[in-house]
């Protein structure tokens, strides 16, 4: 079991806690690979990508906390790539989409966004909700969350995939 301090010393440079770390995390992480992805194989492979990404990307992740929710969100993402490079699941057509979304009532519409919200990582929610619907500016987002303005962007860049492939199911 990793504690906040193994995870602290990882996240900021230590070899031997990040080598703790990514022994401690491999059981959820293939967990969370084989619960997600639709064949053992692909499973596999998002497991191995999610440790490099963890591995180089430790730095990054701001609280012990939040950790759980990086590992299983680097995860989906792997097997959705995987699944997409597969053929077993298309891109997503812009314009099928909002035809799609046109066609719909506004209240099932306005329904069907706010489950989209909702489904969304809390961190990646809050930067949506600042800008698409308070319509804050990048750098009032940024002094009210205390992230760089770069970070806002990623995150309201992946909001906005997630919330487009919610909509796409």
């Amino acid at each position: 079991m990793v504690t906040p301090e193994t995870f602290e010393a990882a996240r900021l440079g230590d070899r031997d806690a990040l080598v703790l770390l990514l022994a401690s995390a491999q059981p959820d992480i293939r967990r969370y690979a084989r619960a997600t992805c639709r064949s053992a194989v692909e499973a596999d492979d998002a497991a191995q990508e999610t440790f490099v990404q963890l591995f180089r990307h430790v730095g990054a992740i701001r609280s012990f906390a939040a950790f759980p929710g990086w590992l299983l969100t680097v995860v989906r993402r792997e097997c959705l790539r995987l699944a997409r490079k597969a053929g077993l699941i298309a891109e997503i057509d812009e314009a099928k989409l909002e035809a799609s979304l046109m066609c719909r009532p506004e209240t099932e519409l306005r329904l069907d966004l706010a489950a989209a919200f909702e489904a969304l990582p809390v961190p990646y929610r809050d930067v949506a909700v600042m800008r698409d619907l308070r319509e804050m500016t990048i750098e009032e987002i940024a002094v009210a969350l205390g992230i760089s303005r770069q970070a806002v962007k990623a995150r309201l860049h992946r909001a906005r995939l997630f919330l487009r492939e919610y909509l796409a199911e």
